[in-house]
């Protein structure tokens, strides 16, 4: 009797452990498919190129800050501006806006301060006073720490010839690090951004959320669900805009090629942190779907699944485990980074995909037990989503500075 359970359990566990593995190779198969059709995409069409706002809420100077936002100004687009907003008019960021102001002439750039304070995230409270200060239409917002290319703004408005397209955002590679924290980062966006978001497109017929390294849509659709007001408190502002125009049925796209994260030579420690804090995020306005997370996370499934396997005397069964889940996380990884995105610094880091996915199944279980994130130095709690400052003897009665973690994001 005693025999059989334990044969039971190990079997039990055996096949819970397969599903991690299935995952990737769904994963896999999603990603080749993606991006495999990207490339039998017939030429874009540069005819469609309606006036453009590009809105940066910004903060503080940050890592390579003019080269990032100097990449806009050197964007081959007919009719574009580029305003940015920061709620300090003594912000140390306005004098690398008025060197670009100096630098490229011929391209209308702009600054407004004065940013009211509608509710706790303090980036889309600069975003509201952009959209007011905004010319055009047609608004497209990135972080700070993003660069881009010349067409950058041909590939953002392209799907908007689609009526049915509300909104537009897009993928990123790397550029800048150099630290462990920073390559660890980096290999997050081919292990897990990219075959996630392109698992949930498969799997729910359509593109139901943004990320914040660009995000477009127009006035209309942003008027629609009620404007960045409506998620003044929203910790995902990215994710709640993306999901909210796709929930007024209109279409999300991704563009086809990728822009460039420029990450800053950050420590371990806050690495683990902003990991942390997206982690509690996604609990929050995904709930089931972070706890379904536990069948993502192959490298604690592989090693119980072999520790079980060889204590079972299943040497072979052990190693294929093993074998399995370093072969196909590496796959993914270079499937999405390097063949998908173009990410030829991910081909170097490859062999850190174990030490990714322990640094992340330790950050998802920790996500379980806090709702408390640090932002620019001061403590939030994320209940539903939503955004709640800590206020307690060392905070209380001190003035609360705009923009949040890294950059604006």
């Amino acid at each position: 009797m005693i025999d059989s359970s334990l044969f039971a359990i190990r079997l039990l566990v055996l096949v819970l452990a397969a599903t991690p593995l299935i995952y990737y190779l769904l994963a896999l198969y999603c990603v080749i498919d993606y991006f495999g059709s990207l490339r039998k995409l017939p030429p874009r069409n540069d005819t469609f190129a309606p006036p453009v706002s590009i809105l940066k809420p910004v903060r503080g100077e940050d890592h390579h800050a003019y080269e990032n936002f100097a990449s806009y100004c050197r964007l081959d687009y007919p009719d574009y501006e580029i305003v940015f907003a920061m709620a300090d008019p003594h912000d140390p960021v306005i004098p690398v806006i008025r060197k670009l102001q100096q630098d490229f002439p011929a391209t209308p750039i702009r600054f407004v301060t004065e940013v009211p304070r509608i509710g706790e995230n303090n980036k889309v409270n600069n975003l509201c006073r952009l959209v007011k200060a905004a010319n055009h239409d047609l608004l497209v917002m990135t972080d700070s720490d993003v660069r881009v290319g010349r067409d950058y703004l041909r590939d953002v408005v392209a799907p908007f010839t689609d009526k049915a397209v509300g909104a537009v955002t897009s993928f990123y590679r790397c550029a800048g690090g150099g630290t462990l924290a920073a390559d660890l980062d980096m290999l997050g966006m081919c292990m897990d951004s990219v075959p996630s978001a392109l698992v949930a497109r498969r799997l729910e017929g359509r593109v139901q959320f943004a990320f914040g390294w660009t995000m477009a849509t127009t006035k209309e659709r942003l008027a629609e669900i009620g404007g960045w007001e409506a998620m003044a408190n929203h910790h995902s502002d990215d994710f709640e805009l993306g999901n909210r125009i796709a929930g007024k049925g209109h279409r999300v796209e991704l563009m086809r090629e990728p822009v460039s994260m420029v990450f800053p030579k950050e420590g371990f420690g806050e690495f683990v942190r902003h990991e942390l804090r997206w982690s509690i995020g996604l609990r929050n306005v995904r709930p089931a779907g972070y706890a379904g997370m536990i069948f993502t996370h192959g490298l604690p499934w592989a090693i119980l699944a072999a520790a079980i396997a060889a204590a079972a005397g299943w040497a072979s069964l052990a190693v294929f485990y093993l074998a399995a889940y370093l072969i196909l996380r590496v796959g993914l990884a270079y499937a999405a980074g390097v063949w998908g995105l173009g990410d030829r610094n991910v081909a170097s880091k490859l062999l850190l995909a174990p030490v990714r996915d322990a640094v992340s199944a330790a950050v998802w279980c920790a996500g379980f037990f806090t709702d408390r994130i640090t932002w620019r130095g001061l403590e939030y709690r994320v209940r539903n989503g939503l955004l709640g400052p800590i206020r307690d003897a060392q905070t209380e009665g001190i003035a609360r500075p705009e923009g949040n973690a890294r950059g604006v994001k």
